[in-house]
């Protein structure tokens, strides 16, 4: 596990918070005078809150969104997070632990200062900040710190732990006191200051709603959920109409004085050694080669969702063996180029170095390379890193509703409102692509009337370079929503939300987070699984060097929530004793 020396971000334990100066970060520090010191500007309270604790919360690279992308097969690692065992002194886990309660301390402060002088439009975005702060820690470790947190002022410098059903409860309340304050219209107003909707009310309102059925929607099966609230919700109507709406964090091509590109693209394309390998079980499952879920149906995103190194058929350069025709490969598809590693692999070929063969991930969830099948040679320069760190988006809210459907909640269609999600989630991908500010062409063969290729005097084909296509309204992406619609259609109850949360779960790429909570609640999607039967992968090059299952292990079982970080444990007097992960369970997962 690597470590990570922090120049911009500081990282305390919760306990040792009397270290930091309450209210404000070190760089928010603007006393010139510490006999008369200067109260923090709201605006640079907000700003700060924003780029520093809750935008990189669950992201990748410094934080554990390396960790929940393995643990939900959309990535796989050589580190400690492959087979499920991350452990209590991670380093990524306990950046988030520290991260959230560095942000809380400023958000209590915005909260309260907001409230004191009457800029109750602050007070709003604050609550609703907390909210999702303290949900999402609820999500990670089940119990955590709330109500004594960021209590140093009243002397308590070992804050116990809450259950996260009350911490729940909690943020649904300050999910209603934040949109009233939101609209309120009193004081000061946000505006370039609010990195998400620029002090916008009626957007943080449709947050607020889209968050909150978001959150009814993961403890339906707890004691906690409100059939009332949720019908107060649908009659309300206001929840994200576009994607004009989505809560997210839009990173910029900068890299002075601090690199606001994609954390995911800074880790993948900025490094020597390869970190982020794309699962080959999600690899099978958008090609279509999985024989239980979306068989022979090969998803249109794929060449937007990670850039093969590899031409379709090269052979692997960095240790492939040309005499013997062993390709040394883990997992390499030789009709794609595709090149990986398995979950749990304990095989001769998992610990290469493979740099100038592996794939990564592309365009759409960090900014990378389209896979336009021409190869590439990866570095810093193969993509923008302009991608968004999408938390919560329409197209996602959308595939809230559609399980919600589906299991009776509120009215209306599934399978229609499922196939509205997609829609809009090829939408999304083309307005990332679209954002993203890439000058990469792709080569087009030009064709006559009859579809065929048009040659050049010589007997070649003429080509041109064009933009990276658009996928909404092109004939394969319908064929396939159609696909699914039909797959669906002719499920049972059981498939179909199958069915709904493998495609949210293919939707959400990048965006782990919920998908580690999707599959704690309902068990889908079916994830690689090496205990289970063969063939685990349906690969075969037909090339004298199959896949081996036998040389994929789980030796840890899966983790329903994460350790809590020892250093908090050892010098916090009232934390409970070290959980069993593997055990442990947040209330909503049943």
């Amino acid at each position: 596990m690597r470590k990570i020396n922090f120049k911009k971000y500081s990282i305390y334990f919760l306990s040792t918070l009397m270290l930091v100066s309450f209210g404000c970060s070190n760089y928010l520090d603007v006393d010139t005078d510490t006999d008369s010191p200067v109260v923090a500007p709201l605006d640079l309270l907000l700003t700060g809150i924003i780029y520093n604790n809750v935008a990189p919360l669950t992201d990748f690279n410094f934080w554990s969104g390396d960790i929940l992308q393995v643990y939900t097969h959309q990535l796989t690692a050589r580190e400690e997070q492959d087979q499920y065992g991350a452990k209590a002194d991670n380093v990524l886990v306990n950046n988030d632990w520290n991260n959230v309660y560095l942000g809380l301390t400023d958000i209590e402060t915005l909260i309260s200062q907001a409230s004191e002088e009457g800029n109750t439009i602050y007070q709003g975005i604050g609550q609703l900040l907390k909210a999702y702060v303290m949900t999402t820690a609820v999500d990670l470790w089940g119990d955590v710190p709330f109500t004594e947190a960021t209590q140093l002022t009243a002397g308590i410098v070992s804050p116990s732990f809450d259950d996260g059903e009350s911490i729940y409860a909690a943020a649904l309340v300050l999910l209603d006191e934040g949109k009233a304050n939101v609209n309120s219209g009193a004081g000061l107003e946000p505006g370039a200051d609010d990195l998400f909707y620029g002090g916008d009310a009626a957007k943080w309102t449709r947050f607020a709603n889209s968050f909150k059925l978001k959150l009814y929607n993961q403890i339906r099966l707890s004691s906690l959920y409100d059939q009332s609230a949720v019908n107060a919700l649908i009659t309300e109507d206001n929840f994200f109409k576009t994607s004009a709406d989505d809560f997210q964090f839009n990173h910029t091509i900068n890299i002075a004085p601090t690199d606001e590109r994609n954390q995911l693209f800074q880790s993948a394309y900025g490094g020597v050694q390869v970190t982020n390998y794309i699962s080959p079980w999600f690899y099978e499952i958008l090609m279509g080669m999985n024989p239980n879920i979306h068989t022979g149906n090969p998803d249109p995103r794929i060449p937007y969702y990670w850039a093969n190194q590899l031409e379709d058929g090269q052979f692997p350069r960095d240790q492939g063996d040309a005499e013997t025709g062993d390709p040394n490969a883990d997992y390499w598809d030789a009709s794609t180029g595709f090149f990986s590693i398995r979950f749990g692999s304990i095989g001769p070929d998992r610990d290469h170095a493979v740099e100038n063969d592996a794939t990564f991930p592309g365009i759409f969830p960090c900014g990378g390379r389209y896979d336009d099948n021409e190869g590439f040679e990866r570095d810093i320069t193969s993509g923008t890193g302009v991608a968004p760190k999408r938390i919560l988006t329409y197209d996602e809210l959308l595939y809230v509703q559609a399980e919600m459907m589906q299991v009776g909640l509120i009215s209306g269609d599934a399978g229609d409102m499922l196939e509205d999600a997609m829609t809009a989630s090829f939408k999304k991908v083309d307005e990332v692509v679209a954002g993203t500010g890439t000058t990469q062409t792709v080569t087009v063969v030009t064709l006559d009337a009859n579809g065929d290729p048009v040659l050049d005097d010589d007997g070649n084909e003429v080509t041109t370079q064009q933009p990276i296509p658009v996928l909404s309204g092109e004939d394969e992406v319908t064929d396939f929503i159609d696909n699914i619609i039909a797959e669906y259609d002719a499920a049972g109850p059981a498939k179909q939300l199958e069915i709904i949360m493998t495609q949210k779960w293919v939707a959400t790429y990048a965006d782990p987070m919920d998908q580690y909570t999707d599959y704690r609640r309902t068990g889908y999607p079916i994830l690689a699984n090496p205990l289970g039967a063969s063939p685990e992968y349906q690969l075969d090059n037909g090339d004298g060097w199959p896949l081996n299952d036998g040389l994929t292990v789980q030796n840890n079982l899966f983790q329903t929530t994460f350790f809590w970080p020892q250093t908090e444990l050892d010098v916090n007097q009232n934390a409970p004793g070290q959980k069993d992960p593997t055990a442990f369970k947040v209330f909503w997962d049943n």
